[in-house]
């Protein structure tokens, strides 16, 4: 050792010090890079959905270490403002029980759940309506005006009967909105055979499963826009159902699967062999 310093012409002491300086190389610089770009592609998701995320992409890192790296990097996600919920129920239309509660699910079309709410632009308001199968979290119809008309439910239950081919099973279940209570929405669930269910007086939490995606609308959609006209919102929002929320968002309710890959491994037959059941 000290020949070699000799040679190069350094001081023993002075290499030594050089040696103990050079940084360790970031034992996380692959984790930490694929990290990166899972919340650069879905800027809302916290460490939960990324380690999810992360396992997907063959990764077996600890959600202890995901945190860490997410914290050092300043990427743990933030909320905003508090969700606001408005219904009018003030109104004399016929209010059907709640039938969505005692409901176990095991397939999909038998429980879809549809809710309103709204999207401040510079200088007005609009509203999405959306239909949601309960079971899948797949957003199945939407629609979206300037206006509260009843017609913007009916627009977006309309798309829903489209796409499904709901069975006499099949339970629509929102809250006591008169939109939803309206005769002409009512007559339309009634003409395909689908039982109307409505919630209880004040009881939010009765129609959790729409109001939660009404939340992730806007914490990773509409606050992270500034919208100009309806034909913007429309296209942008229309993008985030169709192929961001339906086909890549990962849902804990799922198993950390977006609705379009869980309904899909529905349709995969299973075989049972010595009491335990397989995908085939």
């Amino acid at each position: 050792m000290v020949a070699l310093c000799r040679l190069a012409g350094v001081s023993r002491a002075g290499f030594f010090r050089w040696r103990h300086a050079l940084q360790p190389l970031d034992r996380d610089l692959g984790l930490r890079d694929d990290i990166q770009r899972i919340v650069l592609e879905s800027p809302c998701y916290g460490w939960r959905r990324v380690t999810a995320e992360l396992r997907r992409r063959g990764w077996t890192a600890n959600h202890k270490r995901v945190r860490r790296i997410m914290r050092e990097d300043n990427l743990l996600c933030l909320r905003r403002k508090r969700f606001v919920v408005t219904t009018n129920s003030n109104h004399d239309r016929p209010v059907y029980p709640n039938l969505a509660g005692g409901m176990v699910l095991t397939d999909i079309d038998q429980l879809w759940v549809a809710d309103i709410t709204y999207i401040r632009l510079e200088t007005e308001f609009v509203y999405p309506a959306v239909v949601l199968d309960a079971h899948s979290r797949r957003v199945i119809g939407w629609a979206l005006n300037h206006t509260l008309e009843g017609d913007l439910a009916i627009a977006a239950l309309r798309m829903a009967l489209r796409r499904r081919s709901p069975t006499a099973r099949l339970v629509h279940h929102s809250d006591r909105g008169i939109q939803y209570a309206s005769k002409d929405y009512t007559d339309l669930l009634k003409e395909h055979r689908i039982a109307i269910s409505l919630t209880r007086k004040g009881n939010p939490y009765d129609n959790a499963t729409c109001e939660s995606f009404m939340k992730t609308l806007k914490y990773e959609e509409v606050y992270r826009q500034e919208y100009r006209d309806l034909a913007e919102v429309l296209a942008s929002i229309g993008c985030f159902i169709e192929r961001v929320y339906n086909e890549r968002r990962l849902h804990s309710a799922l198993g950390y699967r977006p609705p379009a890959e869980f309904e899909r491994t529905l349709a995969i037959p299973a075989t049972r062999v010595y009491g335990h059941t397989f995908l085939t």
